[in-house]
């Protein structure tokens, strides 16, 4: 384990390991070679997994919940009957308030108060004025971004 520890130590200083080797995606590389490498050996039947390769079970597979079509359709319907009553100005000032307090750097308040860059109770406000959990996780996006996976080629 040892000598394993230190030849992935020497190969990430050598991609750099004051962050480059995380902007290269240096991790994920070798967290997906290791999942490749582990998977070949399971099918393989080099690694042994009981209930998975070897000694599996034969059983009926479980029943399979499958929600149609219309299920869609009513909950459009529901939404669109939502926004039709609920205040969208109250969503829209709840919804900027907490863009606001996501922008901001958490900090501990006065008298060990909440800091404004707590965005949970924002979040709270915004359920109660009837904000969706996508117009939520939109406006959050619009202040942190979208992670996306770097991948070296």
């Amino acid at each position: 384990m040892e000598k394993g520890c230190v030849r992935l130590l020497r190969q990430a200083g050598c991609h750099g390991w004051n962050g480059e080797s995380h902007e290269r995606g240096y991790p994920q590389k070798e967290i997906a070679e290791a999942s490749y490498q582990y998977q070949r050996a399971a099918e393989a039947k080099e690694k042994v997994i009981v209930g998975v390769n070897e000694f599996v079970v034969e059983e009926e597979a479980p029943h399979i919940l499958y929600i149609g079509e219309g299920v869609a359709l009513q909950q459009s319907a529901k939404l669109k009957a939502l926004r039709a009553r609920r205040s969208n100005d109250g969503v829209r000032h709840a919804l900027d308030a907490l863009k606001k307090a996501a922008a901001q750097d958490p900090k501990l308040g006065a008298n060990a108060a909440i800091s404004p860059a707590n965005t949970m109770p924002y979040i709270v406000d915004a359920v109660r004025a009837y904000a969706t959990v996508g117009e939520i996780s939109e406006a959050l996006r619009e202040v942190y971004g979208t992670y996306t996976e770097v991948s070296i080629t």
